[in-house]
Formats: structure tokens, C-alpha cells, sequence
């Protein structure tokens, strides 16, 4: 067993299943990656707690946490609880005011309660609401990511998503931004490593540029 080894966390996005990972390969001569999942948040429960006890799946101390998206935020919350060696955010926002104008409208009028997420069976739907792009012509391979399509959950992601703050940035913290990320557009985003071409979901479909990058930017 190697004690040397560095253990990376990885967080998928608002209902999508750590199968968005299934193309990201680090060298396990230096790398260990875990996967976390989603679970149902008990009724009322804030995002703060909800990280709190998500810190419980980390078992390895100093470690990476890396986001995609909401799960971006989540890794952001979670690190406030453990000691970790670094945060890598992918397709998400670090400050409030990389929020999208859209997210900011919905905080203030309230204007996400009443969003049709009752059609999260409808998985066209459900897909395009959770990868942020329209998925018609990949629709069986979005199903494939999708894992949670509980209907309050998707009303408090989004709820946690709108309200969320953070005024000041976690230490060692490193974003990756796709230059056409229709979710957060990158015209609000400052001080990231800018993936051209790259979309919300480009953590599947830029799974080269990743195996290529994430090594250097974990060890620097």
C-alpha cells in the first residue's frame, strides 16, 4: 500500500450520479480517487449541514476535494468542517458575485418555487435542467449520469444554489471554467484556468483535457 498516495474526492452535480467521472483518470502511482454520491437531505436541512455530514464519507485526511457544478459549492462548504489539501471547483462559482443574473433574479423574486420540477420525470426535462444544455441528441447518455430524481431534492438544490454566499475565497482553491459554460457564463467568472470550448458538461466531454491538466494542478 502506498501511504504516499494523494486521496481525491470527487463531487458530481445537481442530480447527476459520479459516473460523470468514468472518464477522468489519474496516475494511480500518485493519485487515489473516491467518488461521493447524493443523498436525500432530511426536511429542513440547510447546505452547511448537509456539508457537515458529507465530511463524514471523507476518510482520509488532507485531502483533494474536487466539485462539478452545485457540487462545486458543496466541496466549498465542506471544507469550512475538515482539513483538506486542496479544493478544485469545475463548472461552478466560488463568489456570490460570479452568480448568474438569472440565479441573482431568482434569490430576489422567489421565482425558482415555482419552476416546473414536477416534470422530473420527464427525463428531457430533468436532463437539460440538471447539465445545462440541451440534450436531445444525447439524451441515453445523460440518462446514464443522472441518479437522483426525487422531486423535493431538486426543489432544495436549486433553493441552496440561488441563496448561496461566500464573500471571501477558501484557501487553496482552484477553479476550471469552461469558455462556454451556458449555467455560469464565464463573462461573470474571475481568476480561473479557462478550458476553450468547454461547456457545462465538460467534464465528460473533456475528459483529455482534464487527464492531461488535473495531475499538475493537484501537485502544484
Amino acid at each position: 500500500m502506498n501511504d504516499n498516495l494523494i486521496h481525491v474526492y470527487c463531487m458530481p452535480g445537481m442530480a447527476a450520479s459520479s459516473a460523470i467521472f468514468e472518464y477522468i483518470k489519474l496516475p494511480n502511482t500518485h493519485f487515489k480517487m473516491h467518488f461521493l454520491e447524493w443523498d436525500i437531505p432530511p426536511h429542513n436541512c440547510t447546505f452547511t449541514s448537509y456539508a457537515e455530514q458529507m465530511c463524514q464519507k471523507i476518510e482520509h485526511g488532507n485531502s483533494v476535494l474536487l466539485g462539478v457544478s452545485l457540487g462545486g459549492l458543496l466541496v466549498q462548504e465542506m471544507s469550512k468542517f475538515i482539513e483538506v489539501k486542496k479544493i478544485i471547483i469545475i463548472s461552478s462559482i466560488k463568489l456570490t458575485q460570479e452568480m448568474p443574473n438569472k440565479m441573482n433574479f431568482a434569490r430576489y423574486t422567489g421565482v425558482h418555487k415555482i419552476l416546473p420540477t414536477r416534470l422530473v420525470n420527464n427525463v428531457e426535462f430533468l436532463a437539460k435542467y440538471a447539465f445545462g444544455e440541451p440534450v436531445v441528441k444525447r439524451l441515453d447518455l445523460y440518462k446514464r449520469y443522472m441518479s437522483i430524481r426525487d422531486t423535493d431534492y431538486i426543489d432544495w438544490c436549486i433553493d441552496k444554489m440561488v441563496h448561496w454566499k461566500q464573500n471571501e475565497l477558501p484557501n487553496n482553491l482552484v477553479h476550471i471554467h469552461g469558455e462556454k459554460d451556458t449555467v455560469f457564463p464565464i463573462t461573470k467568472i474571475k481568476d480561473c484556468i479557462t478550458v476553450p470550448n468547454g461547456t457545462h458538461t465538460m467534464i465528460i466531454h473533456r475528459a483529455k483535457w482534464f487527464n492531461e491538466n488535473l495531475p499538475a494542478i493537484i501537485l502544484e
